[in-house]
């Protein structure tokens, strides 16, 4: 049985989570925290989440877990059969990084650290997210998945991309990012309301306190130094 190391407010975490439960595979979840020996000595940049493989085997990075995961327990696909079609998927997947959360990240620390966000910062990022808007308006179908009839890689993918990007890009410039993608918002609430979301998004609320309670404690830790 394969077991998922990180926690549960990680949206890296929830992905992989999220991958796993569609795929009906058992495993066993292991609560660590980034920055903890016990993480660095599993994990090669001490990042979550990291999954131990049936052969003892230590994978990070959530892209890379996903592949192997979907490499290795073919019989509910996550990707199309054809070639093309996959590498749509991917493409997807790619800009939602790159101009969707990767934009949205930068403003985390500002807001965990109760600190304003410079308003050249809020251009930049605002800057790239319409690069991202511009892109995913052109590449997702919404129909019904974002990638076709096909429910696949990029619906998880996206979906845990977008709790970032609302919960901090969206927050922090007053604007609804997803709003701006045709079909996208509808897309997002259909699924939130899936059985495997609900069940993540519980986790992640129960696991939020504590995880507040970390991050407190490591801003103090880095005032204090």
């Amino acid at each position: 049985m394969m077991t998922l190391h990180g926690f549960a407010a990680s949206n890296y975490y929830n992905l992989v989570k999220h991958v796993l439960l569609y795929k009906q595979l058992p495993f066993i979840e292991n609560l660590i925290y980034g920055g903890s020996e016990e993480l660095l000595a599993i994990s090669p940049a001490g990042k979550v989440p990291v999954i131990t493989t049936q052969e003892g085997l230590y994978l990070s990075e959530s892209s890379v877990i996903c592949d192997f995961i979907e490499e290795t327990y073919p019989a509910i696909p996550l990707y199309p059969d054809n070639a093309g079609e996959r590498a749509v998927v991917r493409q997807i997947m790619k800009m939602a990084e790159l101009y969707f959360e990767l934009p949205s990240r930068r403003l985390i620390p500002y807001v965990f650290s109760g600190t304003e966000i410079p308003e050249s910062v809020k251009v930049e990022v605002r800057q790239v997210l319409t690069r991202g808007v511009t892109a995913l308006s052109r590449l997702c179908q919404f129909s019904p998945w974002i990638a076709g009839e096909q429910f696949t890689m990029a619906d998880i993918y996206v979906y845990y991309v977008n709790t970032i990007v609302s919960a901090f890009g969206s927050s922090q410039l007053n604007w609804d990012v997803l709003a701006e993608i045709p079909g996208m918002k509808q897309w997002n609430d259909a699924m939130s309301q899936t059985v495997i979301a609900q069940q993540v998004e519980a986790d992640r609320l129960a696991n939020m306190p504590d995880f507040m309670q970390k991050v407190k404690a490591q801003i103090q830790a880095a005032n204090a130094g």
